[in-house]
């Protein structure tokens, strides 16, 4: 049997990793922010989107500056990932308050977080208002993650914990890598 959850449609495509997205004001200051709502888009020229609600200061700030990094955390910035999801920029530093460090990029003006295993470096090509969100899509400028994060261009789960994002409070670890039996 099968159930209706119509409510809650998008908890059928998590779990998702929650990437720390680095955004920054016409004065210089950096905001964070946590977005789960992402994905890949293409390989050439390498693009991603990401889907973020209209009304947070991360919207605002992206459509203004046309930049910003995108941030791969391990589980151990999991209190970090929920404080910069939950918390605005509006308000508070969320750099401070989650205790992570901006610390420069290679080619755009928002900073990178140095606790991070991974970072993307991306320009606004273009954005489409959808329903309560803005899905920005953004052309990967630079691309790089800590050297022993990787293995055979894969992430290493049992170096890099990456947390997963199953809906409201509730994160998960991968904790083995599986192959389909049949190849062609």
């Amino acid at each position: 049997m099968k159930v209706d959850v119509i409510d809650d449609f998008f908890k059928l495509l998590h779990p998702c990793i929650p990437l720390l997205v680095v955004s920054v004001s016409k004065d210089g200051k950096p905001n964070v922010m946590t977005c789960a709502w992402n994905m890949p888009v293409s390989e050439e020229p390498p693009t991603i989107a990401l889907a973020i609600d209209r009304e947070s200061y991360t919207n605002k700030l992206i459509k203004e500056s046309r930049e910003f990094t995108v941030n791969i955390p391990g589980d151990q910035l999991l209190d970090a990932i929920w404080i910069c999801g939950t918390k605005s920029g509006r308000e508070v530093d969320k750099f401070r308050l989650a205790g992570v460090s901006p610390e420069p990029a290679k080619k755009v003006k928002p900073p990178i977080i140095r606790e991070c295993v991974g970072h993307l470096e991306c320009r606004l090509r273009d954005y489409i208002e959808v329903g309560e969100c803005t899905l920005f899509i953004g052309e990967v400028l630079e691309a790089y993650a800590l050297k022993d994060a990787l293995a055979k261009g894969v992430w290493d789960i049992k170096r890099t914990r990456l947390p997963l994002h199953l809906g409201g409070r509730f994160f998960t670890v991968p904790t083995e890598i599986i192959e389909p039996k049949r190849r062609r």
